[in-house]
């Protein structure tokens, strides 16, 4: 069972914030262009999730976002398992 079967969709926030970092004329992370657009992108996506999926490894963002929903109310999840209607999945590599 993946998270889509269980009901969620997934949604990672680099595929919306990047195509629009690279419109803005960013030409490497934390520059003015980036800084203005990519982490307020995702932080707007959080407030419309009913909860994340904080997975990998060190990641400022990541965590910037996990503590944006916690500071929301949103339940953080670290393992696919922990997902309402996930308990049987198997991550995938």
């Amino acid at each position: 069972m993946t998270g889509g079967s269980a009901g969620h969709i997934p949604v990672v926030g680099e595929w919306l914030a990047l195509p629009l970092v690279a419109l803005a004329g960013s030409r490497r992370v934390g520059d003015a262009p980036f800084d203005e657009i990519f982490h307020p992108i995702a932080e707007r996506l959080v407030e419309r999730c009913d909860g994340i999926l904080r997975i990998g490894g060190a990641s400022q963002g990541a965590d910037l976002m996990v503590r944006v929903a916690r500071e929301r109310g949103l339940a953080v999840y670290t393992q696919l398992q922990d997902v309402p209607g996930c308990a049987g999945a198997q991550p995938t590599s």
